[in-house]
């Protein structure tokens, strides 16, 4: 072990010494050739600049959804959309629920004594908020992080978190049939708002509970995810009428390869690699709901972290084209409706001539982002999908969207500018809306509100992952070329220098300027492969071609670079996962 140091040592005076004989050693290594981008036909296919254009401020739009939200003094019709639930199911302490949506009548204090919530709406917003820097583990004298523990389905013997506190609730929301990716979601939600809370008590043991759940599950049906759901209290697989949801196991591959950087688990990874193994095996698309992509950004992070070779460019084209055969058209809109851009977002690309929902399009983004980091070959794709993914979410928020355009404008009032429409829809399926013009803002599902209807159309769920997008969307100084940030939705990582991904569609080259800080670094663009710029600080501009990404990671100006087993390092920290890979 000491020869061992030893050899490190000189290796690491003798690049030392070379880099202070020339300044520009950096930036004159024998550099590989800039990455092939691989390209999606649909996004291909989308436009270079969606109209009408606005990018709206995503990041102040969820703070100001947990301000008022959070808010049990708020006042008016429908308001407050929180409540105290203190049925102690699970743990023996009071939790809370959020409406699903706007006047929900299964939901609040007066319905059922408060106990029918969703996860996908508290978890949701626990983590929405948490990803724009707020601190809900001590908001208001409440620890709304702790409450979340409610969900854990200790009770039943599933033991893992579940999108209602108990079956016996759930029935209370309709008496739904078990659905996989809601028995399965939740634990991924769970575990993106455990990411900022590695202390919270409990936490750790619901953790291991889920992953060894999942592991066990995954080891029970051995490459074979062709079910409709999975009972985690028996350890069986079942089906019912429900479309099989295969892509459960992304949804496994994510949460056990988190549960393995958490950990350091070894049969974690084993699991991981399973999962997403029987995934990769499936011979069409079965993408179902949400979880697809979270196979793609496991399957980079293996590749890059772990040395796999996983060929998962399949996972990506099943979650934009659009092709399942049981949930038809499931997948990634690329279309214009009468002068609207609606490509970028995520749902049924034939119902109804498109249905895109607001939840999904957020939460697509979150493991779709990071993965450029770990395999920039995909930076064009999803730089360009970013672009008109997060024009069009403005469609969906009644202050953004033209009032002829909307089902209920005349009651945009009651949304208090926070609240979103859950879908925006080609041809309305209901009769009296049926001569709105697409695209049409509008609800889906039944209608839950006693007296006035309409109003549930508004989704307090889906609006509550808007944090999502604020963590990961800044503006730049030219209006159609965003700022990326890739770290922002990629958990349970080892240390990162900051790094984003930008795209410009233009057909012309652009000088984009930056802020970076006082401190004087240098910056890598893992697209060139190339050091760009040194010795820079304050603000940086820097040039883009057209039609092109760069992924910029932000280095130290006096860090160490150097290259080890084709990954390229700055202080020891990994700066390009596929330096010296070929294309």
């Amino acid at each position: 072990m000491r020869k061992h140091n030893s050899r490190n040592a000189i290796a690491v005076l003798a690049i030392a010494l070379l880099l202070v004989a020339c300044k520009t050693a950096v930036t004159n290594f024998d550099l590989p050739s800039p990455v092939q981008q691989i390209k999606l036909e649909r996004v291909d296919n989308m436009p270079n600049m969606p109209k009408p254009f606005k990018i709206i401020d995503f990041k102040n739009l969820a703070k100001g959804y947990d301000s008022l939200v959070f808010d049990s003094t708020q006042t008016g019709e429908y308001w407050p959309l929180i409540w105290a639930d203190n049925s102690r199911k699970n743990y023996n302490q009071e939790t809370f629920g959020i409406y699903t949506a706007m006047g929900d009548l299964r939901q609040g204090t007066k319905n059922n004594n408060g106990l029918f919530h969703e996860s996908l709406a508290t978890i949701g917003s626990v983590f929405g908020a948490s990803l724009v820097g707020i601190d809900k583990s001590k908001q208001n004298g409440k620890n709304y992080v702790a409450m979340l523990k409610n969900y854990f389905n200790s009770e039943t013997k599933w033991n893992i978190v579940m999108n209602n506190t108990s079956p016996e609730v759930a029935l209370l929301g309709g008496g739904y049939a078990r659905d996989w990716w809601y028995d399965v979601y939740p634990n991924v939600l769970f575990y993106g708002v455990a990411n900022f809370y590695p202390e919270e008590k409990d936490y750790t043991l619901i953790m291991r509970s889920v992953a060894d759940k999942f592991y066990k599950a995954d080891s029970v049906m051995a490459g074979n995810y062709d079910h409709s759901y999975f009972d985690y209290a028996t350890l069986e697989p079942k089906d019912n009428w429900i479309c099989k949801q295969q892509d459960a196991a992304a949804g496994h591959t994510y949460v056990l390869y988190s549960a393995y950087q958490k950990f350091q688990e070894p049969k974690y990874l084993k699991g991981a690699k399973s999962s997403l193994e029987a995934l990769l095996a499936q011979p069409k698309n079965e993408f179902y709901e949400i979880l697809m992509p979270f196979g793609a950004y496991v399957a980079a992070r293996l590749n890059a972290e772990e040395g796999t070779n996983y060929d998962y460019t399949k996972i990506l084209e099943w979650t934009f084209n659009g092709t399942p055969e049981c949930r038809k058209g499931w997948g990634v809109l690329q279309d214009n409706w009468n002068g609207y851009d609606v490509s970028g977002l995520v749902g049924s690309t034939v119902d109804h001539g498109g249905f895109a929902f607001l939840m999904n399009t957020y939460d697509t983004m979150w493991p779709l982002v990071p993965m450029v980091r770990y395999d920039q070959r995909y930076a064009n794709v999803i730089g360009k999908w970013m672009l008109n993914a997060s024009n069009a979410l403005k469609f969906f928020y009644p202050y953004e969207m033209p009032n002829d355009h909307q089902t209920i404008p005349e009651q945009k009032k009651y949304t208090k500018g926070v609240i979103a429409y859950e879908g925006l829809i080609k041809e309305s399926h209901f009769d009296k809306y049926k001569d709105i013009k697409a695209p049409v803002a509008i609800g889906d599902g039944p209608h839950w509100v006693e007296g006035n209807p309409d109003v549930s159309q508004f989704s307090v769920y889906g609006s509550g992952h808007v944090g999502i997008a604020g963590a990961i969307i800044s503006k730049t100084n030219v209006e159609n070329i965003l700022q990326l940030d890739l770290l922002a939705t990629d958990f349970y990582r080892s240390d990162a220098f900051p790094s984003y991904l930008y795209y410009n569609p233009n057909a012309e080259g652009k000088e984009v300027t930056i802020a970076l800080g006082k401190k004087e670094l240098k910056i890598y663009d893992a697209v060139q492969r190339a050091f760009v710029a040194k010795n820079v600080k304050n603000n940086y501009t820097f040039s883009m071609a057209k039609e092109q990404a760069a992924v910029l990671i932000m280095v130290p100006q006096d860090a160490l670079i150097m290259e080890k087993n084709g990954k390229l390092y700055a202080n020891d920290i990994v700066i390009d996962y596929r330096y010296a890979m070929e294309n």
